[in-house]
C-alpha cells in the first residue's frame, strides 16, 4: 500500500507524540509568561531603540558597539548574571556610512537612488564623471579597457527587464502551507563539493583583489551595480575588503533597477551621461579587530552547570535599520530573558542568551563561540590554507568535544524577520518532535501548531547543529521579509509586527523554561562528519 509523504510524516509525528518522552508544560508558569509578555511587554521599546535610536549595526561599526553596550545595560538593569561581551577572531576593520547623494547632471538633471556597499571607500567630497557601461567579469576583460577608464563612473551590470510580481508582498501561512511543510524529501547521495567550494572561494577572492587594483590603477571614480530587486528597493551587502592591508578599490554603489535601467538605455542610445556623486563613508580602524558577542544568564538551581541557550544575531547590514534582520530576533530574545526574570522563575538549568555578531559574514560569531566553548574540528595549519575561512579549511581529525559539550541541552534561534512563530523545525531530530508538540499546546490558540521534521539553514542554530548539539529555528510567517526587507534599505520598523514580536517572546520564554526544567537534557541526533 502506498502512503503519501505528507500522510507518512503526519503519522510518524502522531506516533512519536504518543510514545516520546514529552513532559507537559507547567501551565501556571506559561500563564504568567503570557500575561507578562502580552500586558507588560517591553519588546517594542527594545526593538525601536536598537533600530531608530542606534540604527544599522554592521559588525565592528560604532553602532554595533553601541548595541553591545545597550544590551549589556538592559541585562544588568533586569538583574541577569554574567553579563559580558565575548570576542571572536580578528574580524577586520570597522566601517561607517553616513550619506549618499547621486544624481544625473547630463543629458538632464535627475536624482538617482543608490547606496554604497559596505567596506568600500567614500568619495571624499563630490565627484563628477561620465557614465560608461563595461563588462568586467574576469581578468581577461581588463585588457580591452586599459587606458580608457580614467575619470569614468562604471556601470557593471547588464540592463534587466522588470519582472511584475504575481504574489502578495506580505504572506502568512494558511493550513495548506503549514501542511506542506510536513513532507520530507530523502536527500540524494552527493559527493563532497568542498574542493569546488575552496576553488570558487579562491577564484572570487583573487578576482576581487585584481579588480580593486585595476580600478584604482585606471583612475576609475566609482562603480555602480543594479539592485537585486525591483520596485525601487536597494538590496545591498558588502564589497571592497574589511581586511586591513587589502585594497578596497573605488566607491561601489548599488542602484535601484528602475534608475539603473534608465542610465543603461541612455548609454545604449549613445547619450553622454554625466553623474555627480557624494558618498560619506569611512573605515573606523586600520587593524583587523575582533568582533563581539554579548551574553547574559539566568542562573540555574539543581542543574546549574547545565546550559539551555537562546539567541539571535544583533549585527545587520547598513542601509536600513536592521529591523527585521535582525533587531526583531534580538529584541525577542532579550524580552524572553526579561520575562523569565520578571516573573521570578527558578530554572533547574542555567539559561544563557547570546546576541551574535558577524552572522551576515557567515555565522562567524556563533561558530567561533561554539568552537571555543563546546566542540570543534582540528583544522589545517598549512600555509597554503591560511587564506581560507574556517568554514572551508580542511579538517585534520575527528571532532574534539570540550567538557561543556556534555552539559549542553539545547539552543533556540530567531532570524527570519518579525513574523509570528507557527511552530518549529526539528532539524531531523525525531526524538525532539513529541516534546515540541507538547510545548506548543499552550500556544495552539495563537496559531502555533506545527512541528516540522525537516531542516532549515543559514542561521546561527547551524553552528550548534553541525557539531551535534540540538539547535533549532522556529517556523515563522514570512510577512514581507523576502519580498521587501531582507538585506534592503526598507528593513525598518514599519515592516515589523508588534503583536507577532510579543507572541514570539512568550513562546521563546516558555520553550527555554521548559527545556531548563526537563528531567533530562534534550535528545540529540547523530553527528554526521564529512
Amino acid at each position: 500500500m502506498r502512503i503519501s509523504t505528507t500522510l507518512a510524516a503526519l503519522t510518524i509525528g502522531l506516533t512519536l507524540a504518543t510514545t516520546g518522552n514529552a513532559q507537559p508544560m507547567d501551565l501556571n508558569v506559561v500563564s504568567r509568561i503570557r500575561q507578562e509578555a502580552f500586558y507588560n511587554s517591553q519588546v517594542m521599546q527594545t526593538f525601536t531603540h536598537l533600530t531608530e535610536e542606534i540604527g544599522p549595526r554592521l559588525t565592528n561599526s560604532p553602532n554595533m558597539q553601541k548595541a553591545n553596550d545597550y544590551a549589556k545595560s538592559k541585562f544588568n538593569e533586569w538583574g541577569l548574571s554574567n553579563v559580558k561581551d565575548v570576542p571572536f577572531e580578528d574580524f577586520g576593520r570597522g566601517w561607517d556610512f553616513r550619506s549618499a547623494h547621486v544624481e544625473m547632471i547630463a543629458p538632464r538633471a535627475f536624482p538617482l537612488h543608490a547606496l554604497p556597499k559596505a567596506w568600500t571607500p567614500g568619495t571624499n567630497g563630490p565627484i563628477e564623471g561620465e557614465a560608461m557601461a563595461v563588462t568586467l567579469k574576469s581578468a581577461e576583460d581588463f585588457k580591452k579597457y586599459q587606458g580608457k577608464l580614467k575619470g569614468k563612473i562604471l556601470f557593471l551590470s547588464e540592463l534587466r527587464a522588470y519582472k511584475p510580481g504575481t504574489e502578495p508582498d506580505q504572506r502568512r501561512y494558511d493550513d495548506a502551507g503549514l501542511a506542506a511543510l510536513q513532507s520530507f524529501a530523502v536527500p540524494k547521495t552527493m559527493t563532497s563539493d568542498r574542493a569546488k567550494r575552496i576553488k570558487d572561494f579562491r577564484d572570487r577572492e583573487k578576482f576581487t583583489r585584481e579588480l580593486n587594483k585595476f580600478l584604482v590603477d585606471e583612475g576609475v571614480l566609482a562603480t555602480v551595480s543594479i539592485s537585486g530587486w525591483d520596485n525601487g528597493i536597494i538590496r545591498v551587502g558588502g564589497a571592497g575588503s574589511r581586511r586591513a592591508g587589502e585594497s578596497v578599490g573605488v566607491p561601489d554603489l548599488a542602484m535601484i533597477a528602475e534608475h539603473y535601467n534608465q542610465v543603461m538605455r541612455m548609454l545604449d542610445h549613445k547619450d553622454v551621461v554625466r553623474i555627480r556623486a557624494d558618498i560619506e563613508a569611512r573605515f573606523t580602524s586600520d587593524s583587523n579587530d575582533p568582533g563581539y558577542n554579548t551574553l547574559a544568564e539566568l542562573p540555574g538551581t539543581s542543574k546549574a552547570d547545565e546550559i539551555v541557550m537562546l539567541g539571535a544575531h544583533m549585527d545587520s547590514w547598513h542601509t536600513g535599520t536592521g529591523a527585521n534582520d535582525n533587531a526583531a530576533g534580538t529584541a525577542v530574545m532579550m524580552e524572553a530573558m526579561r520575562i523569565l526574570k520578571s516573573i521570578g522563575v527558578k530554572p533547574k538549568r542555567t539559561i544563557r542568551v547570546a546576541l551574535w555578531g558577524g552572522e551576515e559574514q557567515g555565522l562567524i560569531g556563533s561558530a567561533d563561540y561554539v568552537s571555543k566553548t563546546f566542540a570543534s574540528y582540528p583544522l589545517s595549519t598549512k600555509p597554503e590554507d591560511a587564506d581560507l575561512p574556517k568554514s572551508l579549511r580542511p579538517r585534520t581529525g575527528a571532532m574534539q568535544r570540550k567538557p561543556a559539550y556534555d552539559k549542553f541541552s539545547v539552543y533556540f534561534n530567531m532570524d527570519n524577520g518579525s513574523g509570528k512563530f507557527r511552530g518549529i523545525y526539528a532539524q531531523e531530530n525525531l526524538a525532539a518532535m513529541p516534546i515540541f508538540q507538547e510545548w506548543l499546546k499552550p500556544f495552539n490558540d495563537l496559531g502555533a501548531t506545527t512541528v516540522v521534521s525537516r531542516n532549515t539553514g543559514s542561521t546561527d542554530h547551524i553552528s550548534f547543529d553541525r557539531v551535534g548539539l540540538p539547535g533549532f529555528q522556529f517556523v515563522q510567517d514570512g510577512l514581507d521579509y523576502f519580498t521587501n526587507v531582507h538585506h534592503s534599505h526598507l528593513d525598518t520598523v514599519d515592516h515589523a509586527s508588534e503583536e507577532d514580536l510579543k507572541h514570539n517572546a512568550a513562546m521563546v520564554a516558555a520553550f527555554v523554561y521548559a527545556a531548563a526544567m526537563r528531567d533530562e537534557r534534550m535528545p540529540r541526533k547523530a553527528v554526521i562528519e564529512e
